[in-house]
């Protein structure tokens, strides 16, 4: 009678435990890292906008993975290396978060990379450009989403670079600067044009007077078309070097592309050529469409620059997860990530296994001016795929 009783209680227990609901799965952290105060403000706040739909775009509005909640954590790294550092550590330290998404300067995100192979947690860096992240500085828990100086300098040699071209550069003394004038360089080799001169400036530079002196006096020397380059980020001095009236020494300005209110500034630059690494216009494909509308919609403007970068690193977030079936454990990211394609507004991106540098699309342009938008029109000149840039491994490890 005992007996009974037991297996009589027991198949009760097991009744009632069937019915109570399943202890939902622990959410994945990801901290989401930007200067959101400084001069690279205005990029910050496009990344994290650009992050959160990315998110709701890629996980069909559930902003989860494999029954598991995706929570972010937005921190300011105030264009500061030594806060990126500190917050980074805060995340991954105090918040046991997961996965690390920024920074947006690059000597911010350089001194991020090593708290990242401390901690052994994945970072994700989106949008610093230079080349030294998935270079000399990086370790293999760096994956990056954002276009490197070496994608941005072949583009833009390929969309200016020919025979008889000489070019001067300007560009901003640091890392971003220094790291996109080395690879425009080697680049600009393989086109026919010669680099002929150097100019480096603070970033916080508002007179360019002296550099731009410098720049038409070394070009005076030279024969053929003479084009100054200009490497910049945050604040835009092409209207000041149109106020130095270039063309009375027979010099072109040319940049890549830039955010929609740096771009009202190339209106004075009606036909110049470059290349970028996103206008809302240019890529057609399902995530960009969807982009463009969700955005108009939300927000009565198209989406920017850094809007599709940070969308293009929610996507890697999903997708990862996606391939483990949600396991966050950093080796089993890793292993994931290596090799893994996934969609973003650009279209298909590419992690390549070397240095974990996101291999995309840019796109040849010219300048075009319509009087009724605030802003220069970059009218798609060449589609610059995966396969017509030889992007260099540069990493040492």
């Amino acid at each position: 009678m005992n007996g009974l009783k037991f297996l009589l209680a027991a198949a009760i227990a097991t009744g009632l435990t069937a019915t109570l609901p399943a202890r939902a799965a622990e959410p994945v952290k990801v901290a989401l890292i930007a200067d959101s105060t400084g001069p690279l403000e205005a990029y910050a706040k496009q990344t994290i906008v650009g992050f959160k739909l990315g998110l709701e775009y890629s996980t069909k509005g559930t902003m989860s993975v494999a029954g598991r909640r995706i929570d972010v954590i937005e921190k300011d790294s105030q264009t500061k290396p030594d806060v990126g550092r500190n917050v980074l550590s805060e995340a991954f330290g105090d918040q046991n978060v997961d996965i690390a998404v920024g920074g947006t300067s690059s000597a911010v995100a350089l001194a991020m990379l090593p708290v990242a192979e401390e901690f052994k947690k994945v970072l994700i860096v989106e949008p610093a450009v230079a080349d030294a992240i998935t270079g000399d500085k990086w370790n293999r828990y760096i994956f990056r989403t954002g276009r490197n100086s070496s994608q941005d300098a072949i583009a833009n040699a390929v969309a200016i670079g020919k025979p008889g071209t000489v070019v001067a550069t300007l560009a901003q003394d640091y890392a971003f600067g220094r790291d996109g004038v080395a690879a425009f360089r080697t680049a600009l080799a393989d086109t026919g044009a010669k680099l002929v001169h150097e100019e480096y400036a603070p970033p916080t530079t508002t007179d360019f007077t002296a550099p731009a002196q410098r720049i038409f006096d070394a070009l005076a020397k030279e024969q053929g078309r003479k084009v100054l380059f200009l490497i910049w980020a945050g604040g835009n001095p092409m209207a000041a070097l149109k106020s130095l009236a270039p063309e009375r020494f027979g010099v072109e300005v040319a940049s890549g592309g830039n955010i929609l209110p740096a771009m009202a500034a190339y209106k004075d630059f009606p036909g110049m050529e470059g290349a970028t690494y996103y206008y809302y216009e240019i890529p057609k494909n399902p995530a960009n469409d969807w982009l463009v509308a969700e955005h108009l919609k939300r927000f009565n403007a198209p989406p920017d620059f850094f809007t599709a970068g940070g969308f293009a690193a929610a996507a890697s977030v999903v997708a990862a997860l996606t391939k483990t079936n949600g396991v966050n454990d950093t080796e089993t990211l890793i292993a994931a990530m290596e090799g893994m394609s996934f969609d973003t507004p650009k279209g298909k991106m590419i992690f390549r296994k070397e240095d974990h540098q996101a291999l995309q699309s840019m796109y040849g342009f010219k300048i075009k001016v319509d009087p009724k938008s605030p802003w220069a029109i970059p009218e798609l000149t060449r589609e610059i795929g995966i396969n017509d840039m030889q992007v260099p491994i540069l990493t040492k490890h």
